[in-house]
């Protein structure tokens, strides 16, 4: 995706909060492109249910581990026969062992992950006007929606510790289209979290689930996807599979913990951020630093 980000302002931030080179990026990674503020909401609804279809989700037990990592479901029970301590005293397993230093890696190990997303599209011409399709989902229904994707294990078998932060994905929702559900960027990117197609069917086909992109839940639940995967790709390159996304690891330099490169990441792309044999980049920094303040500051944090 290119890299001339355009300066927009994000609306209904609360006034104390002067941020500055925001845009409405992609979930693949391009240039933020310029939205109107975000239009008049509907009359505050109960949310709808924000349960996933259960049917969309693929069968851990039957799917090949190397080829499909079951997305979005919570890990299944163990026997409780297994959860029991063992009549013969077997040690349990040990847990994980913690860094010993929060800062990446200066030399990445590579990436565990073969298949990445598309390559991002070229930016649209700043001349560009967003569009309108369907119906706008409530804030209520965002919240609901928003609120169920960062309650959700994205990787339940090799790494079911990832978890994406609430403030971060209603931040970057706000970030990205302030909550808009039916707005059509002009470069493509569609909804709540500005999912291009073409991710959308990347992550669809790598992971064996059906999320509509045009669904304002499945546009919720793209884009947390989308972040968990960041989380696990740069986590492992960088940080040794320590995938904490908290930002007290973060110092003043934009790229010294994993919760700035995947804010990063989302905006411009896994490959402008995390590259083979290279340090870690953060190379929009103003990106970057609106959504770490609208997730302490955003006004959409109290609906």
């Amino acid at each position: 995706m290119g890299r001339n980000v355009t300066r927009v302002g994000i609306a209904f931030v609360a006034a104390a909060l002067l941020v500055a080179g925001g845009g409405c990026a992609r979930v693949d990674g391009g240039s933020p492109r310029e939205l109107p503020a975000p239009v008049a909401f509907p009359e505050d609804q109960p949310p709808e249910s924000a349960e996933p279809d259960e049917s969309a989700l693929p069968d851990e037990a039957s799917a090949t581990p190397a080829a499909v990592e079951s997305m979005g479901a919570a890990p299944k029970a163990k026997a409780s026969a297994s959860a029991s301590p063992s009549a013969s005293g077997s040690p349990s397993a040990k847990p994980k062992p913690k860094r010993t230093s929060t800062a990446p890696r200066t030399v990445p190990k590579p990436p565990t992950e073969t298949k990445v997303p598309p390559a991002p599209p070229k930016p649209a011409p700043s001349s560009c006007k967003p569009s309108y399709k369907g119906d706008q989902a409530s804030r209520a229904q965002a919240k609901a929606a928003l609120t169920d994707a960062a309650g959700r294990t994205y990787w339940p078998t090799s790494a079911p510790d990832i978890r994406i932060p609430l403030n971060l994905i209603k931040a970057t929702a706000w970030q990205e289209s302030g909550w808009q559900s039916n707005i059509v960027a002009c470069d493509g990117g569609i909804g709540l979290m500005q999912v291009m197609p073409d991710t959308a069917t990347w992550m669809n086909q790598r992971f064996g689930q059906n999320y509509d992109v045009w669904d304002y839940q499945d546009n919720a639940y793209l884009g947390g996807t989308y972040l968990a995967w960041l989380t696990k790709y740069i986590g492992d390159m960088y940080f040794d599979s320590d995938y904490r996304l908290d930002a007290g690891l973060c110092t003043s330099e934009l790229n010294s913990c994993l919760l700035n490169a995947v804010i990063a990441a989302y905006n411009y792309g896994h490959g402008a951020v995390a590259r083979e044999g290279q340090p870690l980049a953060v190379p929009n920094p103003s990106y970057v630093r609106n959504v770490r303040a609208l997730m302490t500051e955003c006004v959409c944090l109290g609906y």
